[in-house]
């Protein structure tokens, strides 16, 4: 009996010891349309065959805060399991006459508006839960006039790692420069996450900030 209740007290010393790392929670934010669903949607299509979420021309597609659980990211040998949470896009404003423009009926367009905006309200408020955090910025747009400065001086104050990832490398208008000269305090790594351009480059940074976690 004695021999039977120390194995067990070992037994449960030993799994506290080599009990595996809580998953990291991987968050991405951006403003509307910047492609952070499309990349969300990329690492889970590579790493669990599912989409995320559904992608559209229309702004705010994504209204409500979405996880995916067990999202288990291997590079280079070394396996890393994300919690991975994809958020609205951070807008300091959102008119439902903006939807009018993509031929949304009236009273759909104020719904949307409505679902965005609190949205929003949920987004920052996982500010607080988030391990890591890619920014994603349209690399086609001013960089200054798409993200609120205020979310990546929220998360220096919360000392969360930051990566700023440059998306849409594919189109002409493609800029890494603007955004390097926007925000030289971090690292940029630009990619197109709809045709999967560098996103090797992008599963390096990702393992660099997760390991010091």
């Amino acid at each position: 009996m004695a021999i039977k209740i120390f194995k067990n007290f070992f037994k449960g010393i030993f799994s506290k010891l080599f009990k595996s790392k809580k998953d990291i929670k991987l968050g991405f934010y951006g403003p509307p349309n910047s492609g952070k669903t499309s990349l969300a949607n990329r690492i889970c299509k590579d790493f669990t065959g599912e989409n995320m979420g559904s992608v559209s021309k229309v702004p705010h597609e994504t209204r409500n805060v979405q996880f995916k659980e067990k999202v288990e990211i291997e590079y280079k040998g070394k396996k890393i399991t994300f919690k991975m949470i994809d958020t609205p896009g951070i807008a300091t404003k959102i008119d439902y006459e903006e939807f009018l423009k993509y031929k949304v009926k009236k009273k759909e367009a104020k719904i949307r508006a409505k679902e965005a905006t609190q949205g929003i309200v949920e987004s920052i408020k996982w500010l607080d839960d988030m391990d890591l955090v890619v920014i994603v910025l349209d690399s086609t747009e001013n960089p200054y006039n798409q993200v609120n400065i205020t979310i990546i001086g929220n998360l220096v104050a919360r000392k969360i790692p930051v990566l700023i990832v440059a998306n849409k490398i594919d189109l002409k208008k493609s800029s890494i420069k603007q955004i390097e000269a926007a925000f030289p305090e971090y690292e940029i790594v630009g990619i197109s996450a709809k045709h999967g351009k560098n996103i090797e480059e992008f599963y390096e940074s990702i393992f660099k900030l997760a390991k010091n976690i």
